[in-house]
């Protein structure tokens, strides 16, 4: 059995026996194979790993020379290690025998640990197998520039996080190896803060604030900037005696709390003694539980109080209505929940693990040690809160429900709180707060009426207020008339669904149709043009009746232009709708028709081609948003990404699977583009399966591409590549399918850091993009071959390839496209040492970034300007154009900083630190 470790000096064995290889190609060439153990390496990529560019001679004829006396050094009885595969070789080795290999599948079961014992595990022994510098006395440029670093990379990120961990713990590490590896690498400072901390726990503060002085000089001389402020924090917790902390997000979640608050006092003492200091607490977080009736006013206390207690809690505040009694039936799952906490928390998408288990055990691990507030509005029942409840004390966490939820008193302790009727003088004073204390004091029997037939209802009360509010003039006797022969001779509770019926029953025939439809029918809050295309009509014909509808307190226009009801009034539309809307599936295809057609044309404004047919013309009234620009175009698929989601699974169950598959497509880049990676991988398997009802390979190949690079994004390259090879199978008769799916390739092995295969997928799909006559793909991807040629080191063929594509992306009018390409020509010349050629270059894709509303393209542009003016010594410059960056970096996702660090990394690392440190 073969072994090959590269972690450090080759070492070298077969079924236990060492061998020697001697010094020079035969190593590159075993190592270059033994990183894709298993797997063929095209010929052309053993070229360029063994002699780069300076091939002599006959470069397959010395490939095929060196890989027979390495079979002579490796063969073992009746065992051939290396066959040879059409196009290239393969190493019959268990990846798990190269140390490499095994050290990048630890580190990815690792991400994927449902807990912090078992993440440390698997980092610990893949830790273990790091021996030194990768590829120690093996000589390639290529395995340099290439595998090494992202190796690297790894290694250090993976021992932080390991660091990270131990301290968690209460282990820490010895800090002589950790101050070790950070003496290798002097500027990396999110290593010196692990450094620091770890001092720190050992009881060292001083030699731990010597070494921040240190690191601070250094900085000083070598990069002309300050310590990042992660690092300014780790030193002023030094200064001030206690444990360096780690800087987090403080999300502020919470709801607007109303203006019109009154009453409730009792039952805020009695949540304010909660807080009060007494008796040791239990290990366990606190947790207030909100109980009463639809419409008693649960959220609006547990809001208002939240708001007033929010202070103590300085770690931030998350909040999510749970829709436990939404008509739909279709609640918040608690892995949904967890997933849009962890966005809250601001955890780069890369960062997320897949799977729910594994998500919610980071979400229970991000909130130990941190004293938050969790708001969790409209919960179902206690299985539904559980798995959102923080494992470890300090937080504080408040549910409201109709249900008691006892199984969440009993199991976690939670302290219930019934919320009752309001009591005859508070409803009066909120009935006062809404129509005027004056017209109270005016009428007292006509409002004391009012009181009594909305039964201490404050969500009746203010519907009621609403009707006396639109008519100023009208006497509060003449309205508890009508509300008395509403309700009748009632003594008791209130019915709520007459006092909706009082209501209703005053409205316009247009509005009371546009009730029963938004409010019944859509599921999510409504933009004007989404609840227009519901009811058929053109935009103009729904405005006045909302307008309505909002006077009379039965939709909240909740920001401009978006509408939503209470769940009790959404209810009641439902009934409605179901009794006298005969059209109601029209009017959800109408709904879905809205958003596909709308999200096509605003990803035409984005992204140019989408590589699908467009929509059919809109049926009639289907209203399609407009879109002046880019920046509208994401402002509207930032506003409706939830409406987005939920539009495709609706079209999934009306069968509508041309639909489905248009909306996956028109989402697929601004997904990728806010960092939606989850999201995106989700809508794709949807497509997958509609696709496969069409029954049509060409859409299947499509959705099986594109969710194979969304998974790529989430480093699942194993069923990334699965589902590549499958959309291959899917388009042997579709040229341009195949090309695409080449395309897809190239960019999965890019990720993976394999160049030289990603170099040989992007020719394939060139060539198939040039046999079809496809100009727009065939400069895809020229600027994909001239990027990987360049990271490879043919920056001179990287200018040639990127040039060619400028041409043909200018004839195409693909603007987004030509502005990665001038990009990607900026890299080449900057690595060719000319940062005036690499300027000019920045600056027209800079230009073409804000044309097309490519704030990501912007940012990462106006970093490598900086980067140029920095290894220019125009520090002043650099730091300008860097604060530009981070500045527009705050409307992205977190994991952008990252990445174009990573970018950055590949030009100049000194560079890319210093741009980090100027956050």
């Amino acid at each position: 059995m073969l072994t090959v470790e590269m972690l450090g000096p080759l070492r070298v064995s077969v079924d236990g026996r060492p061998v020697e290889l001697p010094a020079g190609r035969l190593r590159a060439l075993l190592a270059v194979l033994a990183m894709s153990a298993g797997r063929t390496v095209p010929t052309d990529t053993l070229v360029t790993a063994l002699w780069g560019t300076e091939a002599r001679g006959d470069p397959r004829a010395n490939v095929r020379t060196n890989v027979r006396r390495l079979r002579r050094a490796l063969e073992t009885a009746g065992t051939q290690p290396i066959a040879a595969r059409a196009g290239g070789y393969q190493l019959a080795a268990d990846p798990d025998r190269v140390d490499a290999l095994r050290f990048g599948r630890l580190l990815d079961e690792a991400a994927d640990a449902t807990d912090a014992a078992a993440e440390r595990s698997r980092l610990s022994t893949a830790l273990a197998l790091w021996r030194g510098t990768p590829f120690e006395g093996i000589r390639s440029d290529w395995l340099e520039r290439s595998a090494a670093p992202a190796l690297e990379e790894r290694y250090l990120t993976a021992l932080e996080r390991h660091v990270d961990l131990r301290l968690a713990d209460r282990a820490p590490p010895a800090a002589a190896g950790l101050v070790a590896v950070a003496e290798r690498h002097p500027l990396r400072e999110s290593l010196w803060v692990r450094v620091l901390r770890v001092l720190g726990a050992a009881g060292r503060p001083a030699e731990a604030l010597e070494r921040y002085e240190a690191l601070r000089h250094r900085l000083a001389e070598e990069l002309g900037t300050d310590p990042s402020p992660e690092l300014r924090q780790v030193h002023a917790d030094l200064l001030a005696g206690g444990t360096p902390s780690v800087r987090r997000a403080v999300p502020r979640q919470l709801p607007a709390a109303g203006s019109g608050f009154t009453g409730r006092e009792a039952e805020a003492a009695a949540l304010d003694a909660l807080l009060e200091p007494g008796p040791a607490r239990s290990r366990s977080p606190l947790i207030a539980l909100i109980a009463g009736t639809a419409g008693v006013g649960k959220t609006t206390l547990a809001v208002h109080w939240a708001h007033r207690v929010a202070g103590r809690f300085p770690d931030g505040q998350l909040y999510i209505d749970l829709r436990g009694y939404d008509p739909s039936g279709e609640a918040v799952r608690p892995a949904t929940a967890v997933r849009e906490f962890l966005d809250a928390l601001r955890v780069p998408p890369h960062q997320i693990p897949d799977g729910p288990a594994a998500q919610a055990g980071l979400y229970r691990g991000l909130l130990a040690e941190r004293r938050m507030l969790l708001l969790l509005d409209n919960a179902r029942d206690a299985d539904q809160v559980a798995p959102l409840l923080p494992a470890a004390p300090g937080c504080l966490v408040v549910v409201t429900s109709r249900d008691h939820l006892a199984g969440l008193v009993m199991t976690y302790g939670a302290h219930p709180l019934t919320l009752g009727l309001l009591p005859p003088g508070e409803a009066g004073r909120l009935l006062g707060r809404r129509v005027g204390h004056d017209r109270l004091d005016a009428e007292p029997a006509a409002a004391a009426e009012i009181v009594r037939r909305c039964a201490g209802l404050p969500l009746a009360l203010a519907m009621v207020a609403a009707r006396a509010a639109i008519r100023p003039a009208h006497p509060l006797t003449a309205l508890a008339g009508e509300l008395r022969d509403t309700l009748g001779a009632l003594e008791g509770a209130a019915d709520i669904r007459a006092v909706f019926s009082w209501s209703y029953d005053t409205l316009g025939d247009e509005a009371a149709r546009l009730f029963r439809l938004v409010g019944g029918l859509h599921p999510r809050d409504a933009a004007i043009a989404a609840a227009a295309s519901l009811a058929g009509v053109p935009p103009a014909a729904v405005r006045a009746p909302l307008a309505e509808l909002t006077r009379a307190n039965l939709l909240t226009e909740h920001a401009p232009g978006r509408y939503s009801c209470h769940d009790l009034l959404h209810a009641y539309a439902a009934e409605l709708c179901q009794v006298h809307d005969t059209d109601r599936e029209n009017a959800l295809r109408r709904l879905v028709g809205h958003y596909v057609q709308s999200a096509y044309a605003a990803a035409g404004h984005l992204h140019g081609d989408i590589d699908t047919a467009a929509p059919d013309s809109p049926p009639p009234g289907v209203h399609v948003t407009d879109f002046t620009g880019a920046d509208e175009a994401l402002a509207w698929f930032t506003a409706e990404r939830p409406a987005l989601l939920t539009a495709l699974s609706l079209a999934a169950d009306l069968r509508a699977d041309r639909e489905v598959c248009r909306l996956a497509q028109a989402l697929f880049l601004v997904l990728h583009r806010q960092g939606r990676w989850h999201d995106r991988a989700e809508t794709q398997r949807t497509a997958v399966a509609a696709a496969r009802r069409l029954g049509e390979p060409a859409e299947e190949a499509r959705a099986h591409r594109n969710l194979a690079a969304a998974l790529a994004d989430l480093g699942h390259l194993d069923e990334a590549h699965r589902n590549l090879d499958i959309a291959l199978a899917l388009s042997q008769n579709d040229t341009i399918g195949q090309a695409w799916t080449h395309y897809y390739r190239d960019l999965a092995y890019g990720i993976q850091g394999r160049e030289a295969d990603a170099l040989h997928a992007a020719a394939q799909a060139h060539a198939l993009f040039e046999q079809a006559g496809d100009l727009a793909g065939q400069a895809l991807a020229l600027t994909n071959l001239g990027w990987y040629h360049g990271r490879l080191g043919n920056h001179r063929e990287a200018v040639d390839l990127c040039e060619r594509a400028l041409v043909l992306h200018q004839k195409s009018g693909n603007r987004p496209h030509e502005a990665h390409t001038w990009s990607c020509l900026g890299d080449t010349h900057l690595q060719l040492g000319d940062p005036t050629g690499a300027v000019h270059r920045y600056r027209r894709a800079l230009d073409l970034f804000r044309k097309v509303g490519d704030v990501y393209g912007e940012v990462s542009t106006l970093a490598h300007l900086g980067a140029c003016h920095h290894l220019a010594h125009d520090d002043p410059a650099a730091h300008e154009l860097w604060h530009r960056a981070h500045t527009r970096l705050k409307d992205l996702d977190p994991s952008s900083t990252d990445q174009i660090h990573a970018q950055l990394t590949t030009v100049s690392g000194t560079a890319a630190d210093a741009f980090r440190r100027r956050r």
